[in-house]
């Protein structure tokens, strides 16, 4: 993962490649409170494959590289 300051810095950096999978870090952050905010309750169990899709798909994370396999 690599974070960058702009969308200028991003192309920067590319040189010229086309980019990979990109996201915001706030886009991140609401990724992350959603797949582990609920690890340390004493009722927990392993999302499964369907609720983690769910996860991504509730947050508008789409495209092959956001399909969980």
């Amino acid at each position: 993962m690599n974070l960058f300051r702009s969308e200028e810095h991003l192309e920067r950096w590319l040189g010229g490649r086309a980019p990979g999978a990109t996201t915001s870090v706030t886009k991140l952050s609401e990724l992350a409170h959603a797949w582990w905010d609920d690890r340390f309750s004493p009722d927990w169990v392993p999302h499964t494959r369907e609720q983690n899709q769910a996860i991504l798909d509730s947050l508008g994370l789409s495209g092959s590289f956001w399909q969980l396999a």
